[in-house]
């Protein structure tokens, strides 16, 4: 007879198909978790997160000998003693117990917290006291970028030299927040009342995108920021600019769209450097035409967008705080190239 049509023998290879298919797609998952443009913590490019990646893949890989180690014993239980009766020796499951369960596990769990010691001590290390400082604000729902000694602000985005460790100071104006640059550095939560401090490090050029990690209401998935990481002198530029007055008007167009700025409702709560709206209540709107996003996130930063951001903000990103703008249909073109033209 074909054994491979004899019922018994299919019943004997069933476990085995089974432990290779799990084996399959628990080796399969974190190729698809590092797919497309996430910004994973398992392609690190910092100092901080090569840390924390190196880490994961050494869990990683000795949950799969312990994994590999469990399915075998499976397929030896339910095939081969199945097939050979074979008898068990008095005193062999004691010594499988004792080394299997006790001992090795023990040796794994202290070789982990040693390297888990070792990473948390190198995490925790502040970068010297000459290394560029940045401040950070979490907001309901965005963040607020200063460095110290520059009158000048930005939001959702900040600039950090490549290959230098940043200290980042932070604090939140409501909620908890958490401040997450997968790829540069693990998360770090701001909690009312304090300062808390990170740093970051860039091993290349290149934009970082960051995340709120903590849950802080309604738009919590809309509270994204950047990190461009760029040579020392493109660092200074950006230094320079930030402290520097917004870009003036060069048409007619611009020139109309900032009248419309300042004597509206937007100066009320935005400021624009060199001009008479100085509010800051929203974010500072001095480079708002080089921004990655609209809204931290929430839609691209083109002129349709930042149109219906104007009109209605609540149609983009429902319980933010600004209100519907009054901007009368004929103004709101030359508003729109105005805030296009601030970069």
């Amino acid at each position: 007879m074909n054994e491979t049509r004899d019922p018994a023998y299919a019943r004997r290879r069933r476990p085995v198909r089974h432990a290779v298919a799990a084996a399959t797609l628990a080796g399969a998952l974190p190729l698809a978790a590092c797919a497309g443009d996430s910004p994973s913590a398992l392609d690190p490019a910092g100092a901080g997160a090569t840390r924390i990646a190196n880490l994961w893949w050494v869990l990683f890989w000795i949950s799969m000998a312990v994994f590999a180690e469990v399915m075998a014993l499976l397929v030896w239980a339910l095939v081969f003693r199945r097939r050979h009766d074979t008898r068990v020796r008095h005193g062999q499951p004691l010594r499988l117990v004792a080394v299997a369960g006790a001992g090795v596990p023990l040796v794994i769990l202290v070789v982990v917290y040693a390297l888990g010691l070792r990473d948390l001590a190198a995490l925790g290390a502040a970068p010297g006291r000459d290394a560029p400082t940045v401040e950070v604000t979490g907001h309901k729902w965005w963040w607020e970028v200063r460095v110290p000694g520059v009158d000048g602000a930005t939001a959702n985005e900040l600039h950090i030299p490549v290959g230098e460790r940043v200290r980042v100071r932070l604090r939140t104006a409501d909620v908890l927040h958490s401040f997450w640059v997968p790829q540069l550095m693990p998360k770090t939560d701001l909690i009312a009342g304090e300062v808390r401090e990170t740093w970051l490090h860039a091993e290349r050029p290149g934009r970082y995108r960051g995340q709120c990690a903590e849950y802080c209401g309604t738009q919590h998935a809309h509270m994204a920021f950047q990190v461009v990481a760029e040579p020392r002198p493109q660092f200074e530029a950006w230094l320079a600019r930030l402290g520097s007055p917004a870009r003036q008007p060069q048409t007619d167009a611009e020139r109309r769209g900032q009248q419309a700025f300042v004597q509206g409702t937007c100066a009320g709560c935005h400021a624009i450097r060199g001009t008479g709206a100085d509010a800051r209540v929203g974010p500072d709107l001095s480079d708002v035409g080089s921004r990655w996003s609209i809204g931290a996130g929430a839609v691209p930063n083109d002129a349709g967008h930042l149109g219906g951001w104007i009109a209605n903000p609540q149609t983009v990103k429902p319980g933010s705080y600004m209100p519907p703008q009054p901007v009368d249909a004929e103004r709101l073109p030359d508003l729109i190239a105005y805030l296009r033209s601030l970069t």
